[in-house]
């Protein structure tokens, strides 16, 4: 299964309705484009700093998809 592989990497987990994010602090190269790209969901001044459900699936997908270092993954849940 896709989340315990990367549960195993080391990413951490940041569950939402629709969605569910995962983040890798040692994959990060710090591009900034997470935080560009939608503030309400990414926000390194708060804790925790992923808030999935601050946006659409599709619009969090998007960001994370501008991700160069694959420090950021996501899977859709079903329904």
């Amino acid at each position: 299964m896709l989340e315990e592989h990367l549960l195993q990497d080391g990413y951490r987990k940041y569950a939402g309705e629709a969605i569910d994010v995962f983040f890798s602090a040692e994959k990060c190269e710090h591009s900034g484009n997470c935080v560009r790209g939608n503030s309400a969901v990414f926000d390194v001044n708060r804790k925790p700093w992923i808030l999935a459900d601050n946006a659409s699936a599709d619009e969090v997908a998007a960001v994370i998809d501008t991700c160069p270092s694959g420090a950021l993954q996501y899977i859709r849940k079903e329904g």
